[in-house]
């Protein structure tokens, strides 16, 4: 087997951050639309945050949206054109702020899309302010001292909100921190897609990323601020499978 660019990925530069997981995550997506074949039928929603450039990496086709509309948008697409499938790629604050509403009533009302979702705990796009994210006591621009619990509550945990809602199918939490980490996302990623194809409604992937840049660290420290932080306050499983 030669290890090679898949398809669905375009030959180009990144704009990433050393250390940053989104290359890690763009490429396990575009092996699972290579897999699947997919590539000529697939239609991506990007959000607004560090992946808003999406379209510069994927080639399919791909449909910029206002922040934290991707579900909103992804909803119109599917429901117009049934035979495509369609993904929303989004960040913390994407998903988890500004477009709360959008991700809880297209989940809620079990929408046939994929949703893939990066958390890194903060605003990465926009030079590290807290997001829903943020662990307790973690660092940002706006919480200098730490985010405390009493001031900004807690951290907002995705796949537990939505795992209630009855038009969700599949829910999982994963990470791209270790080799054995990417291997299990992969799959939950391809799940994900083939739950769209088997008309099962909304699927959810969680992914835990690395933010060297705005979480001031280096990409080791990174990779065990996920290991050892981040999967102790988002514990990784799966939240809902019908």
């Amino acid at each position: 087997m030669q290890f090679k660019r898949p398809k669905t990925i375009k030959d180009t530069q990144t704009h990433y951050c050393p250390g940053c997981g989104h290359g890690i995550v763009h490429r396990l997506v575009a092996e699972v639309i290579d897999e699947l074949g997919l590539r000529e039928k697939t239609i991506g929603t990007a959000p607004v945050g560090c992946s808003v450039l999406l379209y510069n990496y994927f080639d399919c086709d791909i449909i910029e949206c206002a922040h934290g509309r991707p579900p909103a948008v992804a909803t119109a697409i599917k429901r117009c054109q049934p035979d495509k499938v369609v993904f929303t790629y989004q960040g913390d604050g994407d998903i988890a702020a500004i477009g709360t509403a959008e991700l809880i009533h297209a989940a809620n009302r079990g929408e046939n899309i994929t949703a893939i979702f990066v958390n890194n705990a903060i605003y990465g796009m926009t030079g590290g302010q807290m997001a829903p994210t943020t662990l307790i006591g973690q660092k940002t621009t706006t919480t200098q001292n730490g985010r405390d619990r009493k001031k900004q509550g807690p951290p907002l945990k995705v796949c537990e909100l939505l795992a209630s809602l009855e038009g969700v199918a599949y829910l999982q939490r994963v990470a791209v921190s270790t080799a054995k980490d990417v291997i299990i996302a992969k799959k939950a990623i391809k799940k994900a897609f083939q739950n769209q194809l088997d008309g099962k409604g909304y699927s959810l992937v969680e992914v835990l990323s690395m933010c060297p840049t705005d979480w001031k660290v280096t990409p080791k420290q990174a990779v065990d601020f996920v290991n050892n932080e981040m999967k102790a306050a988002f514990p990784l499983g799966v939240y809902k499978d019908v």
